[in-house]
């Protein structure tokens, strides 16, 4: 009976998970005009992630457990020598090249992370996590590689990365109380931090609060994005029928802003699918965690289904207008190597956990 389930379990994750790969595929067509070399090279990155993605699934999560501190000191020595030996792209040093592939360590510092922590935290007792002193070190895993993205400079990967690891602070037990006088704290220092932002950065924050001020120069992404979203109304322009998208007044249209891509040309039924995919997956990243009997799983999950829901959520609200542009992509669907192996990563992760708690 619980293999039943076990295997119920991992084919509703699965067909999510292709619904979404075959959207992102879509979307990819949709942005380039056809199937040209761009989709076709985003095709095998995503071979090559399924590949990972099962190879991932059949390790016992227990060697994770084990690995965890390991693989978060690779990941942060990498982000150290991206800022030493790493190239750059569009005014930001955040890849390391190896001729034959480049990938970003940002990326994986946020999977990195979330293992880290939640073996950390599998191995405290029920009063060490009471106890505020017992997420100082966890803070300052999260703070100190945020800091070091900054530096990149990479705002929405930073953003990301603190949401994580703060958001599994907070699930692991930090006292409510202090949470809410630490996060008040936080915002009180805002301002401060206002100083060290760099100039781009400065301006995404300005026209996210008035998109007009600068309609030809740094407010023209979230302008021509609305543009191309409302042009779609319910059903889309059709396939290829798109304006904003196949005339390229829309910038980074097969990256941080595919999902306005897609809701252009399938309008408002089809970006409704794409919310209901993430939000399939997301439900079940924590429901995985919440039924799951080891604590390391439980917090992994939990931090998986984090990471997924900050990412949807950021892209989602940058391409509407309703956060700033801080270069977040969309799971699975953006084009890019890294992202789509950390998520497959995280896909194969979830398979091997529900394996783990249900036999």
């Amino acid at each position: 009976m619980q293999d039943r389930v076990f295997f119920k379990e991992i084919k509703i994750f699965l067909i999510l998970l292709s619904a979404v790969i075959l959207t992102s595929i879509l979307g990819q067509i949709i942005a380039f005009g056809g199937f040209e070399a761009q989709v076709r090279r985003h095709i095998i990155k995503i071979i090559f992630g399924f590949t990972i993605l099962f190879a991932v699934s059949q390790i016992n999560v227990r060697f994770w457990k084990s690995f965890a501190h390991i693989i978060y000191a690779f990941c942060f020595f990498s982000l150290i020598l991206v800022n030493l030996l790493g190239s750059t792209r569009l005014g930001a040093q955040r890849w390391i090249d190896l001729y034959f592939f480049s990938f970003q360590p940002s990326e994986f510092m946020k999977l990195s992370l979330i293992l880290s922590l939640s073996s950390y935290y599998s191995d405290l007792s029920s009063y060490e996590l009471r106890e505020a002193k017992s997420h100082l070190i966890p803070f300052l895993m999260t703070v100190v590689p945020t800091f070091i993205i900054l530096k990149q400079p990479d705002l929405g990967t930073a953003m990301l990365l603190l949401g994580v690891g703060v958001g599994m602070i907070f699930l692991a037990g930090f006292p409510t109380k202090k949470f809410v006088w630490s996060v008040i704290g936080f915002l009180g220092v805002c301002p401060i931090g206002w100083h060290f932002l760099h100039d781009y950065q400065k301006n995404r924050i300005l026209n996210f609060i008035d998109p007009n001020r600068d309609p030809f120069g740094t407010g023209y992404h979230i302008l021509q994005s609305r543009i191309a979203i409302g042009s779609g109304h319910i059903f889309g322009k059709g396939l290829f029928q798109g304006t904003q998208s196949s005339l390229n007044f829309l910038p980074e249209k097969h990256t941080d802003f595919i999902f306005t891509t897609i809701s252009e040309e399938l309008g408002f039924v089809g970006a409704v699918f794409i919310i209901l995919l993430f939000a399939g997956l997301i439900y079940f990243l924590f429901w995985i965690g919440n039924e799951s009997k080891s604590r390391f799983s439980r917090y992994l999950s939990f931090g998986l289904g984090l990471m997924l829901f900050l990412h949807v959520f950021i892209n989602i609200g940058m391409v509407l207008g309703i956060l700033p542009v801080v270069g977040v992509p969309l799971p699975f669907l953006s084009y890019g190597g890294s992202s789509l192996i950390t998520f497959m990563i995280s896909s194969g992760l979830v398979i091997s956990m529900s394996s783990k708690a249900r036999r």
